[in-house]
């Protein structure tokens, strides 16, 4: 009965991502077409031991072979309900070449206005817009 309180305390679980606006020399999007979410941003789930940056550059080539350079941090959605922090990244691509994945069906370069209309999840075309949109950096929006 006496039991102490900390050993039954579980800390909160956080679940961390990073994503990657990449933009080529044409001003194209670069798009991944997921298996549930339909076209998105590459991106996942930041891994123990990894940082944010490596995350987002690691993400990018799993999902669409790209090898991208980070340009600069733009900010942070937060879903508060479900204790996920999504980071965001403006990057250019340095190598690789479009590749499909488990986790990517379709991967392609898109015109900016194109690529908006694709994506169709959520609140993922207003990150891509918060992204564009350099006078709203750094930003941090709760939803």
């Amino acid at each position: 009965m006496g039991q102490n309180n900390s050993e039954t305390f579980t800390p909160p679980k956080h679940i961390v991502s990073a994503a990657t606006i990449v933009l080529n020399e044409n001003n194209e999007l670069l798009l991944i077409k997921g298996p549930r979410r339909g076209w998105e941003m590459p991106g996942g789930q930041v891994e123990e031991g990894e940082s944010l940056r490596e995350a987002a550059i690691r993400e990018t080539k799993e999902e669409s072979g790209i090898d991208v350079e980070i340009l600069k941090f733009c900010g942070i959605f937060q879903n508060v309900n479900r204790s996920i922090c999504n980071t965001l990244f403006l990057a250019k691509p340095v190598g690789g070449a479009c590749t499909t994945s488990s986790e990517s069906l379709d991967v392609g370069f898109f015109p900016v206005e194109q690529a908006l209309e694709m994506v169709e999840n959520g609140n993922f075309r207003e990150r891509i817009e918060y992204c564009l949109d350099e006078s709203k950096h750094p930003f941090y929006v709760e939803f």
